[in-house]
């Protein structure tokens, strides 16, 4: 008695006469993969920390809840610090940090600076209160708004506002704008 399997294989072995395996394709190389970026706002950030973590205080951070705010970069004239304190330029957006806990102020405010340069805001004004209420501790947002501002590469000056705009609670920010002179 014949195997019906015995069939199967000898009609398979007929069909494959003469058939002969395809050359193998060239091997593909991947892509090399690409480096994930990173944020260099984030990271320049980082650095700024630590560099300040190890200096001496900064006379200029210690800051009182009356004190008002002023800084202008190198290479700025004290022509446009005055300006910016007596207001003479249009105030494009504005960000109030009112009752916000130091971590949550210090994020929103990188966000608002993040959101002006992308949108090419030029002036700015941040509230963030004189700190009356702080206590001991001084003016908690106060400081961290000027440490923040002094960091940010972006900021050309910064002052507090006038009496009608906030006085020594609020700040104006002037930015470097990329292709605005």
């Amino acid at each position: 008695m014949s195997d019906p399997g015995d069939d199967d294989d000898e009609l398979f072995e007929q069909a494959m006469r003469g058939v002969r395996p395809l050359a193998a394709p060239a091997r593909v190389t991947p892509a090399r993969r690409r480096v994930p970026a990173r944020a260099r706002f984030t990271r320049a950030e980082r650095a700024a920390v630590l560099v300040e973590s190890l200096a001496p205080p900064d006379a200029a951070l210690d800051i009182q809840p009356g004190d008002t705010l002023q800084f202008r970069r190198s290479g700025v004239p004290e022509t446009v610090l005055r300006r910016l304190r007596r207001g003479a330029y249009r105030v494009e957006t504005e960000i109030d940090l009112h009752g916000l806990t130091l971590e949550a102020g210090r994020a929103q405010l990188r966000d608002f600076l993040r959101t002006a340069l992308a949108e090419r805001r030029r002036c700015l004004r941040i509230v963030h209160g004189k700190g009356l209420r702080s206590g001991a501790r001084g003016p908690v947002l106060k400081m961290a708004v000027n440490s923040l501002l002094r960091r940010t590469d972006a900021v050309l000056a910064f002052s507090s506002a006038g009496i009608r705009g906030g006085g020594s609670g609020a700040t104006l920010v002037l930015l470097k704008i990329p292709g605005h002179d």
